[in-house]
């Protein structure tokens, strides 16, 4: 028998804890037997001393237990079960091509996602964009779309890793967010309890990245990396350029429309396609799908050529409750702005030096894309489309303002200007790819 009280001591000294004396705190996070208070005296322990990477591995999988972890078994799935995650950025809309371009080549992707946090989009706030979405299905209704569609993004439900809520609105409220160890448990937890046989990490870096520096990302990557394989799920992790927009847009509306046209192939931004196509690769050597990248590289162009990833992303729209029609006729069913019109920089001659992604991030936010609190509701329609590239020459738009009145389109403008940095010299091209991290680098 343990007391709380007596492990919280033990971190406090720097004492590493046992997977029992873990395992013991989480249970009696998840069933309310341990108190706010102790949780936050745990999270602030661990913040100055950390944990031993046999600590997380402990805490991680406490927390995924401290739930229903999915079993998959009795769909009878005839591919792997695979997924990616995403530390978030702007224009990150990676899931939705990937999640059908992976099911196309014979995998199942099983995706639950967040909402936005802070300055960056989330996935299930662009997917609600579209009239009918339901992103909080049955666990029956979620396990027949990923059979039938092969993919099915969705919200993570009460019964998943239910102490990492707990443990995470302690955080929040205590300045104990930052840390390593609590990052990785929070992340991998809620993955892991969605049953998947690999997992994808995909890390920031940049000035749009949740990590404040590339080392930062890094550290997180591997961490990652070696909690999840130390948890029983083969992983890896890339770490991905964030100084710039990835998409074309920000924004949900205009995110879920780039999406659809990127599956159709009616336009393909080159940094999304290329990191997209990196992830997805990633995943089906992972899963076993594909025996190298280039064998991956070619089956994923098969899968956006044949027309196959968009008929499995619009399975999944009507299979979720959406348009049955929605690939045909996205446009009439995505909100539009009232205004969309270009901004350009006040100084036109010179090129783009550098991007501010945060701050582009919490302009679409500012104009109602994104949440200031979590009550906030949000309107799909406003964001950034066009975005300009770092390199490209200042004389043309930096990117097109879809706002709801002309106030505040000129309050989005100001805050585009203001993040972007023009200069007489072009910026040395960053990778779209940094890394990839695999255990051994660990």
């Amino acid at each position: 028998m343990y007391l709380p009280q007596e492990i919280i001591r033990k971190k406090r000294d720097n004492i590493e804890l046992t997977a029992d004396e873990i395992n013991f705190f989480i249970q009696g996070v998840a069933k309310d037997t341990v108190s706010e208070g102790q949780i936050a005296a745990f999270a602030m322990a661990i913040f100055f001393n950390d944990m031993t990477m046999d600590e997380r591995v402990a805490l991680t999988c406490a927390m995924r237990d401290s739930g229903m972890v999915i079993d998959w078994s009795h769909m009878n799935f005839d591919g792997p079960i695979v997924d990616k995650h995403s530390t978030g950025g702007v224009g990150d809309v990676t899931s939705l091509m990937l999640g059908p371009m992976v099911a196309a080549c014979g995998g199942y992707v099983p995706m639950i996602s967040g909402r936005g946090l802070g300055h960056t989009g989330g996935t299930l706030d662009k997917l609600e964009a579209i009239p009918g979405y339901d992103i909080t299905p049955s666990n029956e209704v979620f396990g027949q779309v990923t059979k039938d569609a092969g993919v099915a993004i969705i919200g993570q439900t009460g019964d998943l890793a239910p102490a990492d809520k707990r443990v995470y609105a302690t955080r929040d409220v205590t300045a104990t967010v930052d840390n390593i160890s609590l990052i990785t448990a929070s992340i991998l937890s809620k993955k892991l309890a969605a049953g998947l046989g690999s997992l994808v990490m995909d890390v920031k870096v940049g000035s749009g990245a949740f990590m404040p520096t590339y080392e930062a990302s890094e550290e997180l990557a591997k961490s990652i990396v070696a909690v999840a394989n130390g948890a029983g799920t083969k992983t890896t992790a890339l770490l991905t350029d964030m100084n710039q927009v990835l998409a074309s847009t920000a924004g949900n509306a205009l995110e879920v429309r780039e999406a659809v046209q990127f599956l159709t192939g009616e336009y393909r931004n080159p940094r999304l396609f290329d990191v997209t196509m990196a992830l997805c690769a990633e995943m089906l050597i992972n899963s076993g799908l594909a025996e190298d990248l280039d064998q991956a590289m070619v089956k994923l162009q098969e899968g956006l050529d044949s027309g196959k990833a968009a008929e499995c992303f619009g399975k999944m729209v009507a299979g979720l409750g959406g348009p049955a029609d929605f690939m045909a006729n996205y446009d009439n069913y995505l909100e539009t702005a009232e205004i969309a019109k270009p901004v350009y920089a006040e100084q036109q001659e010179g090129y783009v030096y550098a991007m501010d992604t945060r701050a582009l991030g919490m302009a679409v936010v500012g104009m109602g894309g994104g949440r200031r609190v979590p009550s906030d509701k949000i309107d799909y329609a406003v964001g950034l489309s066009d975005m300009i590239r770092l390199g490209d020459s200042a004389d043309k738009p930096l990117a097109v303002i879809h706002a709801r009145n002309e106030a505040q389109w000129e309050e989005a403008a100001k805050a585009v200007r203001a993040a972007i940095t023009i200069a007489d010299t072009q910026p040395e091209p960053t990778p779209v790819v940094y890394r990839r991290i695999r255990l051994e680098d660990c």
